[in-house]
């Protein structure tokens, strides 16, 4: 059971990691080299991100990781 449970709730993270990467890399400019540039606007709002507490997060900023959590929720008790 816990075994199914760790394979279950890793597929879900790895789904939402992948999601991720397809939003960034979508938003970001491919370079000749294959390397990628993040637009600055992107990467100063991340970085705002990373340096908020969830709690002060905006509700929409909120809503999307709330968003992601439902996926792991509907694994625990769906």
């Amino acid at each position: 059971m816990m075994e199914s449970l760790r394979e279950r709730i890793s597929n879900a993270q790895h789904e939402i990691w992948a999601h991720w990467m397809n939003y960034l890399f979508s938003v970001c400019q491919e370079n000749p080299d294959g390397t990628f540039l993040i637009p600055a606007d992107k990467a100063e709002r991340w970085h705002a991100q990373m340096a908020t507490s969830y709690s002060d997060l905006t509700e929409s900023e909120k809503d999307s990781d709330r968003e992601q959590a439902e996926k792991i929720i509907a694994i625990l008790y769906g």
